[in-house]
């Protein structure tokens, strides 16, 4: 009688469809929990309440309006602009940016300490440019966390 071998494939690989276990492995990070890495859902559920934060920004001063939209290019660059300084801003301050704390996730340096002004700033930056941020390893990091040498983990 012949056995299954998918359910132990499955299961050696945590469950998780991440080849060595689970995302945060190689890089000494729990599965679960605090200082575990965070998970997209709750990734883009920052981003979205960033966005709006931003929104909301630009709004108040008078850069752009949901009902008349942005006007011209100019006033796209200054919200884009408003979004990269509030993002650099909160993880300066507040290690993760408001949307963030929001979901319970911040922005730690790899090597630990103080996340520091330049590495919000890089990572912040190549957010903005959205494909570094698209380009993902198998520790669920993007190119812009890869390149400024940090990790986004759940509080």
């Amino acid at each position: 009688m012949a056995r299954s071998t998918s359910s132990s494939s499955a299961s050696s690989s945590g469950g998780s469809g991440h080849p060595d276990g689970w995302p945060g492995k190689d890089l000494g990070l729990p599965e679960e929990g605090p200082r575990s890495v965070g998970r997209i859902g709750r990734r883009v559920v920052a981003l979205l309440i960033d966005g709006a934060l931003a929104d909301l920004v630009s709004y108040v001063t008078g850069v752009w309006s949901p009902v008349n939209g942005s006007g011209d290019i100019a006033h796209s660059w200054i919200q884009i602009a408003i979004f990269a300084a509030l993002q650099i801003l909160f993880i300066c301050l507040l290690s993760g940016s408001f949307g963030h704390i929001c979901v319970g996730l911040r922005v730690v340096p790899m090597r630990g300490g103080y996340v520091g002004v330049w590495r919000p700033v890089v990572r912040t930056l190549l957010l903005c440019l959205v494909v570094p941020a698209l380009i993902i390893d198998r520790d669920s990091r993007g190119a812009h966390d890869r390149i400024a040498g940090t990790v986004l983990v759940r509080r």
